[in-house]
């Protein structure tokens, strides 16, 4: 038969040959090398049969995919030998994820980080029998006999739950077989360097309701080299990780009586939220946007008309109790905890007719928001259960969307430029597609013309963005602005939305130039983001060296002896009051112990003085970062750091 190979080369081979015949045919090398291959563009096992005609792709670990293939069999000999050591256990899921895999496991005796070294013992020993790993599909009757005399009871769930027409395949490396829908490499022997990582809760599907299940993360890579220079990252990715930084540097805590998702901002913490969103707020206003104040919270009617009680209600704070309805079975007045602010911002526009010469009508709020996330989610100040959002509402004409939504983009960037952050964002266009999930607002034509809308209007703007079906708002898509922690995982840092949907269902009108009433379109942004998020990404950036403008403290005058407190004094009120964050350090400590606290402390400028100083009517400037200390006049200096904090400048 005749096959084709990526370059269009054609490859002749005997009838029945495989993907790898069709690579020993190509090169040795190659053979040695491809760890999967593609058919016709799907991915598949070397060991797939090939048919006359198909068109063949050969994947290595130099492609994302091979790695993730790579990973995939390991994550596969994790589960073996553990269903070794612990005959007991039964296996759930076992994904790749960014830099590694992690498989979820349901021990009748919990484990501990301690037992990684045996189990890494017993995965060797696997890796060392090079086992060949065979595909075989089943029927789902033969599948859950299969899956139930091997007491794999989360196994049998997954089964049973997939649709009618698919293919359920395992895996067979061994004496051990796993439900998966692969591909994997051709032999456990493969395997070349691994690490277990971490240990952690999950419950079961992600839902708190369900049982928490035992966690092991772990990595894999070509060559020990590679993985061990990525384990030296992820130690020093632990010195910038947020929830153990922004501890140390007093930024933020969290108190167990209190409770999970709800971290406490201590002074310095808040003092950078403060300033944070007094900038955001001035510049919003410069931009045409109006503040708004609303509720914490609403009756359950206001949820019911947005949508988010039929959507979004698991997620949401519920003050009463409901049925699984989401209504009251008493009859009472069921509140809750709101998860946005739209809906509140759309009473403000209801509040009077409006013309088209009205419109955009641009409204933002700093607001608090709650939204319920499992336990085994929160993180720091990543992922908590209260945050302050920089929210924000445009409702406009069709005709206004583009311009409106450019005008939203181009203030993130002027943000995330202050912030030092627009290198390390990406985009991701954020899609119902061809999902009929219920979670969606049922209408294909406005997701199909909206999501289309969308594209244009990022395809304009010359966006490197990658598409995410089954990503969107249930009312419309979304520009997600993408940004990963120290450890590489990536979360949403600001996001703009087109709702095509609240128009209607909050009878939003307004009178177009014809006199007409019509529905208008709603853009949702959150400028700068969720602003514990943001902080948190700052703290991990600047390892807590943060730019002169958003410190706590920009200056720490330090004077020498007791002489001098009084002229550093004097110098820290010219200071504030050219509008810098001034402290003096009174202590009787000596100077050099005062200037090692303030730089552990990571103050952007440390000012020593003493009788020359106060003689001259100077400082002497240590600046965050550089050994030379530079002594200057008192005003040269205040001006220098004032025309930086204006500025934005980072350092």
């Amino acid at each position: 038969m005749q096959i084709f190979l990526k370059n269009g080369d054609e490859l002749s081979l005997e009838d029945g040959a495989r993907c790898s015949d069709a690579a020993k045919a190509v090169s040795e090398s190659l053979a040695r090398n491809a760890v999967a291959a593609k058919i016709n563009g799907k991915l598949t096992d070397l060991s797939a049969p090939l048919s006359q005609g198909d068109k063949v792709e050969f994947v290595t670990l130099k492609d994302k995919e091979g790695l993730e293939v790579y990973r995939h069999t390991c994550a596969h000999v994790l589960a073996q030998a553990v269903k070794t050591i612990f005959p007991t256990c039964n296996l759930a899921i076992g994904p790749v994820v960014d830099n590694g895999f992690y498989y979820d496991i349901d021990f009748n005796t919990p484990i501990t980080q301690e037992d990684f070294e045996k189990i890494e013992a017993e995965m060797q020993k696997i890796i060392k029998a090079n086992s060949p790993i065979e595909r075989f599909e089943l029927s789902r009757k033969e599948a859950i006999e299969l899956m139930t005399r091997f007491k794999e009871k989360y196994k049998v769930e997954i089964i049973n739950e997939l649709p009618e027409d698919a293919v359920i395949s395992f895996y067979k490396q061994g004496a051990f077989t796993d439900l998966c829908r692969g591909p994997h490499l051709p032999s456990t022997g493969r395997i070349k360097a691994f690490k277990l990582t971490s240990l952690t809760g999950a419950y079961w599907r992600g839902n708190e309701k369900n049982k928490m299940l035992t966690r092991i993360y772990g990595t894999a890579f070509e060559k020990k080299s590679q993985l061990e220079e990525y384990l030296a990252a992820v130690e020093e990715a632990k010195k910038r990780d947020h929830n153990k930084l922004g501890r140390e540097l007093g930024i933020f805590m969290t108190s167990e009586v209190i409770g999970q998702g709800l971290p406490i901002l201590m002074p310095k913490g808040a003092k950078m939220l403060q300033i944070l969103t007094r900038f955001v707020e001035d510049e919003e206003e410069k931009r045409g946007f109006m503040i708004t104040k609303t509720p914490n919270m609403a009756k359950s009617d206001l949820y019911k008309i947005s949508g988010h009680w039929d959507h979004y209600r698991d997620k949401m704070f519920i003050l009463g109790e409901i049925d699984e309805k989401g209504e009251s079975p008493t009859g009472e007045e069921i509140m809750a905890l709101r998860p946005m602010t739209c809906p509140f911002q759309y009473q403000i526009y209801k509040n009077g007719l409006k013309s088209y010469r009205d419109l955009p009508c641009r409204y933002s709020e700093t607001a608090y928001e709650y939204r319920k996330e499992a336990s085994g989610e929160m993180h720091g100040l990543i992922r908590v259960r209260q945050f302050t959002l920089s929210d924000g509402h445009i409702i406009c004409a069709k005709d206004q969307i583009e311009g409106e939504f450019k005008r939203c983009l181009d203030l993130s960037y002027y943000f995330l430029d202050c912030l030092g952050l627009r290198d390390d964002i990406t985009f991701r266009f954020s899609k119902r597609g061809n999902s009929k999930s219920d979670k969606y607002i049922d209408n294909d034509e406005a997701w199909k013309s909206t999501e289309a809308m969308m594209k244009k209007i990022l395809d304009d703007l010359g966006l490197d963005y990658v598409e995410a079906d089954d990503e969107a708002a249930f009312y419309g898509p979304k520009l997600d602005v993408q940004i990963k922690n120290v450890y590489g995982k990536e979360d949403t840092l600001i996001t703009i939305q087109i709702d095509f949907a609240a128009g209607e269902s909050f009878n939003m009108v307004y009178i177009d130039e014809n006199g007409v009433r019509q529905h208008p379109f709603v853009i949702h942004r959150s400028s700068i983001g969720c602003y514990e998020r943001t902080l948190a990404i700052l703290i991990e950036k600047y390892a807590g060296a943060f730019p002169l403008w958003m410190c706590p403290t920009q200056v720490k005058v330090l004077p020498i002896t007791d002489r001098t407190l009084d002229y550093a004094k004097n110098v820290a009120d010219k200071l504030r009051a050219q509008g810098l964050r001034a402290e003096v350090d009174s202590r009787n400590e000596k100077i050099g112990y005062k200037i090692r606290e303030a730089k552990l402390e990571k103050v952007p400028y440390v000012l020593v003085v003493g009788d020359a100083e106060e003689r001259d009517g100077t400082v002497n400037v240590n600046t965050r970062g550089k050994e030379e200390k530079v002594t200057m006049p008192v005003d040269e200096f205040i001006a220098k750091a004032a025309d930086e904090d204006k500025r934005k400048v980072i350092f």
